[in-house]
């Protein structure tokens, strides 16, 4: 059966533009929950094939051990990309073009395409291609997690104008610290691949961070900004330094908007995706505003609340 419904998709990805050439090969692996089974040998074989370049792996069931173990045995062993899909979901014959489409998206993400782009004239700056988007965060072990258990920083970063990629980077940090240690490193790998799309480096960055409270404001200030600036001093000339601006975006507040009258409604009652309140409740001495970004699919949406700490 496989055969047939690869073609299907094929085809599906063929209306969206993708040129999908046919499979190189298909291999039928049985996996053993114990781990002494082929499929390391296997890896390891398609790794050192000149002609491999994806490998859509078609599950039996959502198994999150099996799943966990073949991304792991893909991605971060073997070095290649890999598109996993239920076989139950991917001989669906209702609703298979919809199916077929999200799939192909994931492929043309990872093949380095671009999947949406955003109207240029409502870009600003960002869409003269000179401004780099970065998000910061970290991920903090679960209340019943072990003392010793690690925290994960990750950063994403925009590598062009149209904002359709935003490759990443994550290191393993002591447990439960909000500051993001090796940052220099970090974002010196995101600079550097912005280089390698735009041949140059950007004139100006735009940095997003979650996760902090407002007792940590200066703590980033001190901590974590220098850290962006070390690694600007390091690959742009001294005298062409980027403008950094550097935002905090907050999610746990109590405080929620509703529209007065009908017409600013959306079909849930809330607020419209895109509503900004920047005055009234905000800070007197401080720049900062609140936006809902987008609609909400259940319950009373809640905006982010946005605060600049620089702006240069």
């Amino acid at each position: 059966w496989i055969p047939s419904y690869l073609k299907l998709m094929r085809i599906a990805m063929r209306k969206v533009g993708m040129n999908v050439p046919a499979p190189v090969a298909t291999l039928r692996l049985t996996l053993n929950p114990e781990g002494n089974d082929n499929l390391e040998p296997c890896f390891k074989f398609l790794a050192n094939s000149q002609a491999l370049r994806f490998l859509l792996i078609i599950l039996p069931s959502s198994d999150t051990a099996t799943y966990g173990r073949l991304k792991s045995m893909a991605d971060r062993i073997n070095g290649f990309h890999t598109v996993c899909v239920l076989r139950e979901k991917f001989m669906n014959t209702s609703g298979q073009d919809r199916y077929f489409g999200n799939v192909a998206m994931k492929f043309n993400l990872k093949a380095g395409g671009i999947n949406q782009v955003l109207d240029p004239f409502k870009m600003g700056i960002i869409k003269d291609g000179t401004t780099m988007v970065v998000g910061i965060d970290v991920t903090h072990p679960s209340p019943q997690s072990q003392s010793n258990a690690p925290s994960v920083a990750g950063v994403v970063a925009s590598i062009d104008g149209l904002l359709g990629q935003w490759p990443s980077i994550t290191r393993v940090q002591t447990g439960r610290t909000e500051m993001v240690a090796d940052l220099e490193l970090m974002f010196k790998s995101r600079l550097t691949l912005w280089q390698k799309h735009n041949k140059v480096l950007p004139r100006n960055i735009l940095v997003y961070r979650d996760g902090v409270s407002e007792g940590q404001y200066q703590l980033v200030l001190d901590e974590e900004i220098p850290q962006l600036r070390a690694a600007c001093r390091k690959l742009y000339p001294a005298k062409a330094l980027p403008a950094i601006s550097f935002i905090i975006v907050g999610k746990r507040h109590h405080v929620r908007f509703y529209p007065t009258n009908t017409n600013d409604c959306d079909e849930k009652s809330n607020c419209k995706n895109g509503t900004i309140v920047d005055r009234g409740i905000t800070e007197v001495r401080f720049w900062d505003f609140y936006l809902q970004a987008h609609a909400c699919l259940q319950g009373t949406a809640r905006s982010a609340h946005y605060y600049v700490i620089l702006d240069e």
